[in-house]
């Protein structure tokens, strides 16, 4: 009978430091209630937990990374896209993290679900397409500032994809040729308006120098005896003929 009670004393106690022992990794922490009131964060290594009084929770450190769901966005002018988005947090305060709310990584993704619609809907479309970096770093910092009583810092979130419907695809890519057109048209007004104003230029200092003038006429004429198809009659200007009538003959 005693060699029976002492066995049975042996098992107990063995259960007891079995259920008494835990061991966290590196990576992990344990956030110890006592009588149901908050203690300490222990870990890593070897943590002693009294059975029955004590009890652990334990809180994994390394960063999450989850998808948030596509949703349904109405950006600013009034386009409906579907937006998904990646997100990847990791937790700086376990005791916060377990204290404050009662499903960290829950109440995280329905966060950034919302959070992801109400930033987003306050930008157009083409902002949503152009400029995803800056949106990128607008959703990241709204996150990691509601999160942070949470004991959760929020580290990158990434847009992953705007998904646009066939009928509003069209739209763009009709707006994106109409934007092409109207470039077009305003390089070459600026370029007619660039060569008039030279043309300009050009006529007041041949209409301030005659001799200009002259030497344009004599080049034009070089120009046009290159062209041996035609036979063309040119009017020779007041100014040559004087010159031509008045200059000294050989020998003279």
């Amino acid at each position: 009978m005693f060699e029976f009670s002492s066995l049975t004393l042996v098992l107990v106690v063995i259960v007891l430091l079995a259920s008494s022992l835990r061991v966290l990794r590196e990576y992990e922490r344990g956030v110890v209630f006592q009588l149901g009131r908050f203690w300490k964060v222990k870990g890593p290594g070897l943590v002693i937990i009294i059975p029955g009084i004590q009890q652990m929770v334990r809180v994994d450190l390394r960063t999450v990374v989850f998808d948030v769901p596509s949703q349904d966005v109405i950006s600013r002018d009034n386009v409906s896209v579907q937006v998904n988005a990646v997100v990847y947090f990791r937790v700086i305060d376990p005791a916060k993290a377990i204290l404050q709310v009662e499903d960290f990584l829950n109440a995280t993704s329905q966060l950034a679900q919302t959070t992801l619609r109400a930033v987003l809907g306050k930008h157009e479309l083409d902002e949503m397409l152009a400029e995803r970096e800056r949106l990128n770093q607008d959703i990241q910092q709204l996150l990691d500032t509601q999160t942070d009583a949470w004991g959760i810092k929020v580290s990158n979130v990434e847009i992953k994809h705007v998904d646009i419907n066939e009928t509003m695809v069209r739209a763009i890519a009709k707006q994106a040729e109409a934007e092409r057109e109207r470039r077009a048209k305003v390089i070459h007004a600026e370029g007619e308006l660039q060569a008039a104003e030279k043309l300009l230029a050009a006529a007041e200092i041949l209409a301030v120098r005659p001799q200009a003038m002259q030497l344009r006429f004599l080049q034009t004429l070089s120009n046009i005896a290159g062209d041996k198809s035609n036979t063309i009659v040119f009017p020779m200007p007041g100014e040559l003929m004087n010159l031509a009538m008045h200059s000294p003959k050989p020998g003279e």
